[in-house]
């Protein structure tokens, strides 16, 4: 529906990728706003989780990632406490990648930072 949206929008005909458009229009799509708002339901809420190392006395990778509880409940795996788990425990990929951008960026300085353009590179 809201690619639909964004075609009629723009005067683009149903065949027509809708990705650009979405950067154009600087619109998030459905899924990435879902994944957004997860994650600062997490981040906001972290009290209603439990951590890997309340729950476990070996030492893990995932010793800090959020207890992923085992239900096989389709209904409790699609739920925002289940999905907001699996989400904020993929964070590092996005760690990863901001580690190879600091990497190329090389920052000296906290004000060097800040003044980067991120959106030209």
């Amino acid at each position: 529906m809201q690619k639909r949206m964004v075609r009629i929008m723009m005067g683009y005909r149903n065949r027509v990728s809708c990705m650009s458009l979405f950067k154009i229009l600087k619109i998030l799509p459905l899924t990435s706003q879902y994944i957004l708002l997860l994650m600062l339901f997490v981040v906001k809420n972290k009290h209603f989780f439990i951590l890997n190392t309340e729950n476990q006395t070996k030492s893990t990778r995932q010793l800090n990632n959020l207890y992923h509880p085992i239900i096989n409940l389709t209904v409790y795996q699609r739920g925002v406490h289940y999905m907001g788990i699996r989400i904020f425990n993929n964070v590092k990929k996005f760690e990863n990648c901001l580690k190879r951008f600091l990497h190329v960026h090389s920052f000296y300085s906290l004000e060097e930072y800040f003044q980067h353009n991120f959106f030209t590179s």
